[in-house]
């Protein structure tokens, strides 16, 4: 079952001005270290930071929280999945509100779809609540 859907479109313009405006500050204030190193290994580094930006924007969304009632942007992490599947870790008053959605008997599953065409970057979020005991089915 859907519990929450969040998408989110982003000028990559606008993330390479920020950059180049506040740098670490920025930086720091918004992305993990592994969202850090994955992003300043990428030669279009802007663009990866966006993606990563417009994900967490849309996970806020998809929680139904925004970036607010605790969930921070540093909260909600892009990782890739041994698959290479991108998905998000959640740690805080993200983690808190997932678990807040997530019905009893459930887990979460966090799927996300990621793209970009300079000048623009979007996430897709869907956050599923997966049954626990598959065998009632």
């Amino acid at each position: 079952m859907i519990l929450g859907l969040g998408n989110d479109i982003i000028d990559i313009q606008r993330i390479e001005r920020t950059i180049a405006r506040f740098g670490d500050r920025f930086l720091d204030r918004v992305f993990t270290e592994v969202e850090r190193k994955k992003s300043d290994r990428r030669s279009e580094r802007a663009a990866s930071y966006a993606k990563r930006f417009a994900a967490k924007e849309a996970c806020a969304k998809a929680l139904g929280t925004g970036l607010r009632r605790g969930v921070f942007w540093r909260d909600m992490g892009v990782i890739n999945l041994p698959s290479g599947r991108p998905t998000l870790v959640l740690t805080g008053g993200a983690a808190l509100q997932l678990d807040r959605i997530t019905p009893a008997g459930h887990a979460a599953r966090i799927d996300l779809s990621l793209t970009d065409d300079y000048p623009m970057a979007q996430a897709i979020v869907i956050i599923s609540g997966v049954p626990l005991d598959n065998s009632a089915r």
